[in-house]
């Protein structure tokens, strides 16, 4: 019983591993995600965000405020391992669906439920959008240079990574119930999983003295890292250099003098601006081969055609193809393998209650 990201996501991995994902939508144009375009391409009257995050599911269409549909939930629910919902705090309860109910209902059941904020709180009737959750967290205040200002992480990183948590949850729950056979209720939102996602840089700043973190103001890629770690233009394109001496590279770099600045905190811009004015001197390619084979942690800023051109990217096989009503459309695939193989879910994202008559029928729900 979730729509837009965070749930559905967990849902795909949770169908990728194999489970049977029956996603309960609204008669009236289903999942709000079907219509969220990320781009003007519209496969089968649907945005290519809904068939990336829905593939291998199947729709049942009900409406929760109808007493016969509400009734069909709750049979599915008996028969059910798992439910996930993302409502706002209180509409699932006065849908009467909560986990109050739920439990008594199938006390096998998991009950898995992601939210904006928590439950509690002023912020908790707020809209849990990615973008806000992430001005809210400190990520994007984070994030960029000191001259940039806040700047987001430019995709859904607080829905991806909920959905990997409160899969995550599911799955110990499910463990637990293997062991005593009881279910039980997991939770978590945007801004818990973004506090998470800080908790190396916030555990520095908890017992730092609260001292904030000082961005670069060009380059930098992490506010409390030292010179070289950053980010930086060549003469064709964009080199990345992680954690390194200055000494270290101070002859690969031609730079005299560059490691007579100690640790790399002292005067961190101005360390920058100079390995910044000498890497844009030469190709991408021509540093990596001076800086590669001497151990240097480094890498190429690669755009997607890149990437999906490198050897060791295909090496991967991380690409597949799933089924759509006209024809087929081309996705990513499970980022795990079970026993050497990566699952696969070669069927695509479902209609709006595509699959009602089938699931109604398998599972009784007309039954009187």
């Amino acid at each position: 019983m979730a729509q837009f990201l965070a749930g559905p996501a967990a849902a795909l991995q949770l169908g990728d591993l194999g489970a049977r994902v029956i996603k309960i939508e609204r008669p009236d144009g289903g999942d709000l995600a079907r219509r969220m375009y990320l781009s003007d391409t519209d496969i089968d009257s649907h945005s290519t965000l809904f068939h990336a995050i829905n593939r291998n599911k199947e729709s049942i269409a009900l409406d929760l405020k109808a007493a016969d549909d509400l009734a069909a939930a709750k049979r599915l629910i008996e028969q059910a391992d798992v439910v996930i919902q993302n409502f706002r705090p209180g509409v699932i309860e006065r849908l009467g669906l909560g986990y109050d109910v739920v439990r008594r209902i199938n006390r096998r059941i998991i009950y898995a439920s992601v939210s904006g904020y928590g439950g509690a709180g002023p912020w908790a009737k707020l809209p849990g959008q990615d973008l806000l959750a992430q001005a809210r967290s400190g990520v994007m205040w984070l994030t960029g240079t000191a001259e940039s200002g806040p700047m987001p992480i430019g995709l859904s990183v607080a829905d991806m990574l909920a959905s990997h948590v409160l899969a995550k949850g599911i799955l110990a729950l499910l463990v637990r119930r293997g062991l005593t056979g009881v279910g039980g209720q997991v939770e978590t939102s945007l801004l818990e999983v973004l506090v998470d996602f800080q908790f190396e840089l916030l555990t520095t700043h908890l017992n730092d003295g609260g001292r904030a973190p000082q961005r670069a103001a060009a380059h930098g890629a992490n506010a409390y890292l030292a010179a070289p770690y950053g980010v930086y233009a060549t003469r064709d394109g964009h080199l990345a250099l992680a954690m390194t001496p200055l000494a270290r590279i101070e002859t690969l770099l031609e730079l005299p003098g560059l490691a007579d600045a100690g640790d790399g905190f002292a005067g961190r811009d101005a360390l920058l601006d100079r390995i910044g004015r000498r890497l844009r001197e030469r190709t991408t390619d021509e540093w990596l081969t001076i800086l590669e084979p001497a151990g240097i942690w480094t890498a190429p800023v690669l755009d997607w055609p890149a990437l999906l051109e490198a050897e060791s990217f295909r090496a991967l096989d991380m690409l597949q193809r799933i089924g759509t009503r006209s024809g087929s459309i081309h996705t990513t695939a499970s980022p795990l393998r079970i026993d050497g193989m990566r699952p696969l879910s070669p069927n695509g994202a479902p209609d709006v209650g595509q699959h009602s008559a089938a699931i109604r029928d398998a599972f009784g729900l007309d039954r009187d």
